[in-house]
């Protein structure tokens, strides 16, 4: 009877051992400091576009503020949606985040299949920055001088003038197609593989216009190798206070901008999404950081948690609206 008795409180104290260690495991995000090692943050379009822009000041202050590199991996390809079908797969363990754009708010009415859902798979954590969209033109290639005598022009030759775009389905190409509905104007769509090369083609005369972020087209404003007539929103912008705002040029219910935030894999600890959130928005509020932003024309909207999910849900329910409007299809 001593020898069961023994062999019962053996098995209870292996028990009790076995679920002090599982307890103590549990909270180890709130006892450990994040990150305990190098951060990967994919970015889902190629080196040295708009998404960079802001990825790689991020990673270089985040890096400097925890010591933990954020390593920055770019997944380029099929609008963006390569590489967020990748982060959507990834391990769910706190050291992979991913930077999405608005892109990724139009791609579910532009493709016919994706590999992940946007909503279902990642886990939205923070709105970085956003940045207006412009319209710019070749001053050379469009006769006016402002937006009135661009919307005159347009409407007297409609199909005359073309804008080029990052590719079917991009921020830019939709822009286009919301402008085209909201002034009764007829434009012709050119897509590019990205930003970059379409405004290369708008400062050589091969397209005539373009719908682009303010942060890439800042320095070929300011340069008067392309002219900008107008930013989207209900103010102007303080980089270029000389240029309208939609709003004011009747236009209210145009506001377009190029926006990026941060996801991490659906099933992430609680206590990890937490402190990315802090750890970002620190590095956001550097003083190295809101120089760039500025300098692009952009703001650091820090929405978070609940506020960015519920921003995302807006855009998707605008973009649907303007895709299925527009009968607008990738090319």
């Amino acid at each position: 009877m001593n020898n069961l008795n023994h062999l019962t409180d053996r098995r209870q104290l292996l028990k009790w051992t076995a679920a002090a260690a599982g307890a103590a495991a549990l909270p180890a995000w709130s006892q450990a400091a994040w990150p305990i090692k190098p951060v990967t943050l994919i970015v889902p379009f190629p080196a040295g576009g708009g998404t960079d822009a802001f990825a790689r000041p991020l990673s270089a202050q985040f890096s400097r503020l925890t010591g933990k590199q954020l390593i920055i991996d770019n997944r380029g390809g099929a609008g963006g949606t390569l590489g967020a079908g990748v982060a959507s797969k990834a391990a769910p363990d706190g050291y992979t985040l991913f930077m999405g754009a608005v892109h990724h708010t139009i791609a579910p009415f532009m493709y016919a299949k994706l590999d992940y859902d946007l909503e279902r798979d990642l886990v939205p954590l923070i709105l970085v920055a956003n940045v207006p969209q412009v319209l710019v033109v070749n001053p050379k290639k469009v006769p006016a001088a402002n937006f009135n005598e661009f919307i005159e022009f347009v409407r007297k030759n409609p199909g005359r003038l073309n804008y080029g775009s990052a590719g079917g389905g991009t921020s830019h190409h939709l822009a286009g197609e919301l402008f085209k509905l909201q002034t009764k104007t007829f434009i012709t769509h050119i897509p590019y593989r990205g930003a970059g090369p379409a405004l290369q083609d708008l400062i050589g005369g091969n397209v005539d216009m373009m719908f682009d972020g303010l942060g890439s087209s800042a320095v070929h404003i300011k340069s008067g190798r392309v002219k900008a007539l107008m930013v989207s929103g209900a103010k102007r912008n303080p980089a270029f206070p000389d240029v309208p705002c939609s709003t004011e040029l009747g236009l209210p219910d145009y506001t377009v901008s190029t926006w990026y935030g941060v996801w991490t894999p659906k099933g992430t600890p609680v206590e990890a999404q937490t402190h990315a959130v802090d750890e970002i928005r620190k590095a956001c509020q550097t003083d190295e950081a809101k120089a760039v932003w500025a300098n692009q024309g952009a703001e650091f909207p820090n929405l978070t948690g609940a506020q960015f999910d519920g921003f995302i849900k807006a855009e998707l329910r605008k973009w649907s609206q303007v895709v299925k409007a527009s009968g607008a299809k990738l090319d």
